[in-house]
């Protein structure tokens, strides 16, 4: 199957923004517990464990990683069912993202928008095709269909997620 990447790059005070869409025929507080609730994020991203809370650091397992271990996410902002804000730091170094939740009424519709805060563009030709991958399962599991694989964003995605760093770049 060929898959269009969505991700959109933004400049900001600190280095770039990546961010990446998803529209669902569901409720916020669906969708919101999609993205927290640990029996249904095992189902795309991965499990995770822990007493959960703004402050709090709870433990999680990504799903496609290669001898993925369980590390430590701390849970920066969480206001359901609109946004949770997370970091993490492991051996790919130290990331910020957050999850924003937008219901609207008139077409029944809910916005998921993930957008990870990034000092700086580099290696976002292998970054934005994984969060399309993630988010492509998330939709999935959502809608009861296969998994999508990962070789169908990895390489292909590669030269347009370049391409937007160099476009946010120049």
């Amino acid at each position: 199957m060929n898959r269009t990447p969505s991700g959109r790059l933004f400049r900001t005070a600190d280095g770039v923004d990546l961010t990446l869409t998803r529209t669902f025929r569901a409720s916020a507080d669906d969708v919101w517990a999609s993205v927290t609730e640990p029996e249904r994020t095992a189902r795309w991203f991965g499990p995770w464990k822990g007493d959960a809370g703004p402050g709090r650091t709870v433990q999680v397992q990504m799903s496609f990683e290669e001898d993925a271990s369980w590390s430590d996410l701390y849970i920066d902002a969480c206001e359901p069912p609109t946004r949770l804000a997370v970091s993490m730091n492991d051996e790919a170094g130290t990331w910020h993202m957050e999850l924003l939740i937008t219901e609207t009424e008139a077409d029944d519709t809910t916005e998921l928008r993930l957008i990870q805060h990034l000092t700086s563009a580099e290696g976002l030709g292998e970054i934005g095709p994984g969060w399309e991958y993630y988010l492509d399962k998330l939709v999935a599991a959502r809608d009861g269909i296969p998994q999508p694989e990962f070789t169908e964003y990895y390489p292909a995605m590669k030269p347009y997620f370049d391409e937007l760093t160099a476009e946010t770049i120049s």
